[in-house]
Protein backbone atom coordinates (compact mmCIF):
# COMPACT_ATOMS: atom_id res chain seq x y z
CA UNK A 1 0.00 0.00 0.00
CA UNK A 2 1.33 3.51 -0.88
CA UNK A 3 0.84 4.85 2.67
CA UNK A 4 1.36 1.75 4.81
CA UNK A 5 3.11 2.05 8.20
CA UNK A 6 6.12 0.18 6.81
CA UNK A 7 6.41 2.58 3.88
CA UNK A 8 6.06 5.61 6.19
CA UNK A 9 8.80 4.28 8.48
CA UNK A 10 11.11 3.72 5.52
CA UNK A 11 10.38 7.22 4.20
CA UNK A 12 11.05 8.74 7.64
CA UNK A 13 14.41 6.98 7.89
CA UNK A 14 15.37 7.99 4.37
CA UNK A 15 14.56 11.68 4.97
CA UNK A 16 16.41 11.65 8.28
CA UNK A 17 19.48 10.06 6.72
CA UNK A 18 19.55 12.54 3.82
CA UNK A 19 19.05 15.47 6.22
CA UNK A 20 21.88 14.37 8.52
CA UNK A 21 24.40 14.05 5.70
CA UNK A 22 23.82 17.60 4.40
CA UNK A 23 25.84 20.34 6.09
CA UNK A 24 24.43 23.87 6.56
CA UNK A 25 27.24 25.25 4.40
CA UNK A 26 26.37 22.89 1.53
CA UNK A 27 22.72 23.94 1.85
CA UNK A 28 23.67 27.63 1.75
CA UNK A 29 22.89 28.25 5.44
CA UNK A 30 25.08 29.70 8.21
CA UNK A 31 26.55 27.08 10.59
CA UNK A 32 24.21 28.22 13.38
CA UNK A 33 26.52 27.60 16.34
CA UNK A 34 26.66 24.38 18.31
CA UNK A 35 24.61 21.46 16.95
CA UNK A 36 23.47 18.37 18.78
CA UNK A 37 23.02 16.35 15.60
CA UNK A 38 24.96 16.23 12.33
CA UNK A 39 23.62 17.89 9.23
CA UNK A 40 20.58 20.10 9.01
CA UNK A 41 17.88 20.56 11.61
CA UNK A 42 14.32 19.59 10.74
CA UNK A 43 13.29 23.24 10.95
CA UNK A 44 15.95 24.16 8.38
CA UNK A 45 14.77 21.54 5.91
CA UNK A 46 11.21 22.81 6.35
CA UNK A 47 12.27 26.39 5.64
CA UNK A 48 14.26 25.36 2.56
CA UNK A 49 11.31 23.33 1.24
CA UNK A 50 8.70 25.94 2.12
CA UNK A 51 6.64 23.71 4.41
CA UNK A 52 5.55 23.86 8.03
CA UNK A 53 8.21 22.64 10.52
CA UNK A 54 5.50 20.74 12.39
CA UNK A 55 4.32 19.02 9.19
CA UNK A 56 7.86 18.05 8.22
CA UNK A 57 8.48 16.71 11.73
CA UNK A 58 5.37 14.54 11.41
CA UNK A 59 6.69 13.26 8.06
CA UNK A 60 10.03 12.30 9.63
CA UNK A 61 8.23 10.65 12.52
CA UNK A 62 6.40 8.35 10.15
CA UNK A 63 2.96 9.79 10.89
CA UNK A 64 0.07 9.46 8.45
CA UNK A 65 0.58 12.67 6.47
CA UNK A 66 0.52 13.02 2.68
CA UNK A 67 3.03 14.93 0.56
CA UNK A 68 2.04 16.37 -2.81
CA UNK A 69 4.24 16.07 -5.89
CA UNK A 70 5.22 19.73 -5.48
CA UNK A 71 6.29 19.20 -1.85
CA UNK A 72 8.29 16.09 -2.73
CA UNK A 73 10.05 18.02 -5.49
CA UNK A 74 10.83 20.80 -2.99
CA UNK A 75 12.22 18.27 -0.50
CA UNK A 76 14.33 16.65 -3.22
CA UNK A 77 15.84 20.04 -4.10
CA UNK A 78 16.34 21.06 -0.47
CA UNK A 79 18.07 17.79 0.42
CA UNK A 80 20.07 17.90 -2.85
CA UNK A 81 18.97 14.42 -3.90
CA UNK A 82 20.42 12.92 -7.04
CA UNK A 83 18.23 11.28 -9.69
CA UNK A 84 18.24 7.86 -8.02
CA UNK A 85 17.45 9.31 -4.59
CA UNK A 86 14.65 11.46 -6.04
CA UNK A 87 13.07 8.36 -7.58
CA UNK A 88 13.42 6.49 -4.26
CA UNK A 89 11.72 9.38 -2.43
CA UNK A 90 8.71 9.26 -4.75
CA UNK A 91 8.47 5.48 -4.61
CA UNK A 92 8.39 5.57 -0.82
CA UNK A 93 5.94 8.47 -0.59
CA UNK A 94 3.61 7.69 -3.50
CA UNK A 95 4.44 4.17 -4.60
CA UNK A 96 5.21 5.38 -8.14
CA UNK A 97 7.98 6.96 -10.14
CA UNK A 98 8.30 10.75 -10.11
CA UNK A 99 7.49 12.98 -13.07
CA UNK A 100 10.32 12.94 -15.54
CA UNK A 101 12.93 15.58 -14.92
CA UNK A 102 13.71 17.04 -18.33
CA UNK A 103 17.39 17.96 -18.80
CA UNK A 104 18.23 21.11 -20.72
CA UNK A 105 20.72 19.22 -22.88
CA UNK A 106 20.71 15.45 -23.32
CA UNK A 107 24.11 13.80 -23.17
CA UNK A 108 25.19 10.20 -23.64
CA UNK A 109 27.13 8.45 -20.90
CA UNK A 110 30.79 7.98 -22.01
CA UNK A 111 30.62 4.24 -21.32
CA UNK A 112 27.60 3.89 -23.58
CA UNK A 113 29.30 5.94 -26.28
CA UNK A 114 32.30 3.58 -26.10
CA UNK A 115 30.01 0.56 -26.39
CA UNK A 116 28.73 1.80 -29.75
CA UNK A 117 32.18 1.34 -31.29
CA UNK A 118 32.47 -2.15 -29.82
CA UNK A 119 29.21 -3.16 -31.51
CA UNK A 120 30.61 -2.60 -35.01
CA UNK A 121 30.01 -3.85 -37.70
CA UNK A 122 26.46 -3.87 -36.34
CA UNK A 123 24.75 -0.49 -36.82
CA UNK A 124 23.86 1.09 -33.49
CA UNK A 125 22.74 4.47 -32.25
CA UNK A 126 21.30 6.13 -29.13
CA UNK A 127 18.12 8.18 -29.19
CA UNK A 128 16.87 10.67 -26.62
CA UNK A 129 13.44 11.27 -25.14
CA UNK A 130 12.19 13.01 -28.33
CA UNK A 131 13.86 10.38 -30.53
CA UNK A 132 16.70 12.65 -31.55
CA UNK A 133 19.85 10.70 -32.41
CA UNK A 134 22.42 11.56 -29.74
CA UNK A 135 25.22 9.17 -30.75
CA UNK A 136 25.86 6.60 -33.48
CA UNK A 137 28.67 4.31 -34.57
CA UNK A 138 30.01 4.27 -38.14
CA UNK A 139 27.61 1.66 -39.58
CA UNK A 140 24.81 3.36 -37.62
CA UNK A 141 25.53 6.51 -39.62
CA UNK A 142 25.78 4.59 -42.88
CA UNK A 143 22.64 2.45 -42.57
CA UNK A 144 20.07 5.23 -42.92
CA UNK A 145 21.76 8.64 -42.94
CA UNK A 146 24.83 10.35 -41.55
CA UNK A 147 23.03 11.82 -38.59
CA UNK A 148 25.79 14.23 -37.67
CA UNK A 149 26.09 15.65 -41.16
CA UNK A 150 22.53 16.90 -40.70
CA UNK A 151 21.75 20.20 -38.92
CA UNK A 152 21.35 19.65 -35.14
CA UNK A 153 17.59 20.22 -35.26
CA UNK A 154 17.11 17.55 -37.95
CA UNK A 155 18.86 14.61 -36.26
CA UNK A 156 15.53 13.04 -35.44
CA UNK A 157 14.12 9.62 -36.34
CA UNK A 158 10.64 10.98 -37.10
CA UNK A 159 11.93 13.84 -39.24
CA UNK A 160 14.10 11.44 -41.22
CA UNK A 161 11.23 8.99 -41.77
CA UNK A 162 8.61 11.53 -42.81
CA UNK A 163 10.55 14.34 -44.49
CA UNK A 164 13.65 12.78 -46.07
CA UNK A 165 12.94 11.20 -49.52
CA UNK A 166 15.88 8.82 -48.91
CA UNK A 167 13.88 7.03 -46.21
CA UNK A 168 11.29 5.93 -48.76
CA UNK A 169 14.06 4.48 -50.92
CA UNK A 170 15.89 2.83 -48.03
CA UNK A 171 12.90 1.08 -46.38
CA UNK A 172 11.24 -1.45 -48.68
CA UNK A 173 7.91 -1.25 -46.82
CA UNK A 174 8.06 2.45 -46.06
CA UNK A 175 4.33 2.80 -45.37
CA UNK A 176 4.19 -0.06 -42.87
CA UNK A 177 7.42 1.01 -41.15
CA UNK A 178 6.35 4.66 -40.95
CA UNK A 179 2.96 3.79 -39.48
CA UNK A 180 4.51 1.46 -36.90
CA UNK A 181 7.14 4.06 -35.98
CA UNK A 182 4.46 6.69 -35.51
CA UNK A 183 2.38 4.42 -33.28
CA UNK A 184 5.41 3.71 -31.08
CA UNK A 185 6.24 7.41 -30.92
CA UNK A 186 2.66 8.20 -29.92
CA UNK A 187 2.92 5.78 -26.99
CA UNK A 188 6.17 7.41 -25.86
CA UNK A 189 4.92 10.97 -26.39
CA UNK A 190 1.97 10.40 -24.07
CA UNK A 191 4.25 11.31 -21.18
CA UNK A 192 5.09 14.66 -22.78
CA UNK A 193 1.74 15.99 -24.00
CA UNK A 194 2.50 19.50 -22.70
CA UNK A 195 6.24 19.49 -23.39
CA UNK A 196 7.07 22.41 -25.74
CA UNK A 197 9.77 20.37 -27.51
CA UNK A 198 7.27 17.65 -28.41
CA UNK A 199 4.59 20.16 -29.37
CA UNK A 200 7.08 21.86 -31.70
CA UNK A 201 8.19 18.58 -33.31
CA UNK A 202 4.64 17.36 -33.88
CA UNK A 203 3.58 20.72 -35.32
CA UNK A 204 6.53 20.68 -37.70
CA UNK A 205 5.71 17.15 -38.85
CA UNK A 206 2.05 18.02 -39.37
CA UNK A 207 3.03 20.84 -41.68
CA UNK A 208 5.77 18.92 -43.51
CA UNK A 209 4.15 15.53 -44.12
CA UNK A 210 0.59 14.76 -45.27
CA UNK A 211 1.06 11.12 -44.22
CA UNK A 212 2.04 12.17 -40.72
CA UNK A 213 -0.94 14.52 -40.55
CA UNK A 214 -3.35 11.78 -41.67
CA UNK A 215 -1.98 8.97 -39.50
CA UNK A 216 -1.43 11.08 -36.38
CA UNK A 217 -5.17 11.76 -36.24
CA UNK A 218 -5.83 8.00 -35.88
CA UNK A 219 -4.24 7.88 -32.40
CA UNK A 220 -2.71 4.45 -33.09
CA UNK A 221 -0.47 3.20 -30.26
CA UNK A 222 2.10 0.40 -30.19
CA UNK A 223 4.62 -0.46 -27.50
CA UNK A 224 6.70 -3.15 -29.22
CA UNK A 225 10.05 -1.73 -30.39
CA UNK A 226 12.06 -4.73 -31.57
CA UNK A 227 11.48 -6.56 -34.86
CA UNK A 228 12.82 -6.87 -38.41
CA UNK A 229 13.22 -4.44 -41.27
CA UNK A 230 13.81 -5.02 -44.97
CA UNK A 231 16.10 -2.39 -46.42
CA UNK A 232 17.57 -1.58 -49.78
CA UNK A 233 20.94 0.06 -49.27
CA UNK A 234 22.83 1.48 -52.26
CA UNK A 235 26.12 -0.02 -51.02
CA UNK A 236 24.86 -3.53 -50.17
CA UNK A 237 21.53 -4.14 -51.90
CA UNK A 238 18.58 -5.73 -50.13
CA UNK A 239 19.02 -6.76 -46.48
CA UNK A 240 16.69 -8.16 -43.83
CA UNK A 241 17.90 -7.05 -40.41
CA UNK A 242 16.72 -7.67 -36.88
CA UNK A 243 16.73 -4.72 -34.54
CA UNK A 244 16.43 -4.59 -30.78
CA UNK A 245 15.88 -1.63 -28.47
CA UNK A 246 17.33 -1.38 -24.96
CA UNK A 247 16.70 1.29 -22.34
CA UNK A 248 19.74 2.58 -20.47
CA UNK A 249 19.88 2.46 -16.68
CA UNK A 250 21.50 5.88 -16.22
CA UNK A 251 19.02 7.68 -18.50
CA UNK A 252 15.84 5.59 -18.92
CA UNK A 253 14.45 7.89 -21.62
CA UNK A 254 17.46 7.13 -23.83
CA UNK A 255 17.37 4.00 -25.98
CA UNK A 256 20.16 1.97 -27.54
CA UNK A 257 19.04 0.64 -30.94
CA UNK A 258 21.09 -2.16 -32.53
CA UNK A 259 20.66 -3.79 -35.96
CA UNK A 260 22.13 -7.20 -36.71
CA UNK A 261 21.86 -10.23 -38.98
CA UNK A 262 22.26 -13.95 -38.45
CA UNK A 263 26.01 -14.65 -38.06
CA UNK A 264 27.49 -16.11 -41.24
CA UNK A 265 24.50 -15.11 -43.35
CA UNK A 266 24.70 -13.07 -46.53
CA UNK A 267 23.05 -10.17 -44.72
CA UNK A 268 25.78 -10.27 -42.08
CA UNK A 269 28.38 -10.08 -44.85
CA UNK A 270 26.52 -7.16 -46.39
CA UNK A 271 26.48 -5.36 -43.05
CA UNK A 272 30.26 -5.60 -42.89
CA UNK A 273 30.43 -3.59 -46.11
CA UNK A 274 28.84 -0.62 -44.39
CA UNK A 275 32.12 -0.01 -42.58
CA UNK A 276 34.49 2.27 -44.48
CA UNK A 277 37.40 0.39 -46.05
CA UNK A 278 40.73 0.84 -44.31
CA UNK A 279 43.34 2.40 -46.54
CA UNK A 280 46.55 0.40 -46.95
Amino acid sequence: MPNSPERRRELAGFLRGRRERLSPQAAGLPPGGRRRTPGLRREEVAVLAGVSPTWYTFLEQGRDVRASVQVLEALARSLQLDAGERTHLFLLAHGEHPPLAVPEVETVDPALASLLALLEPNPAYVTGRRWDVLAANRPGRALFTDWFARPPGERNILLYMFTDPAARERLVDWTGEAQALLARFRAAAGRYVEDPAFVELISHLRNASPEFRQWWSRHDVKTRNSGTKVLHHPATGRMTLTHTVLHTAEAPEQKLVVYYAEPGSQDAERLAHLLPRERP
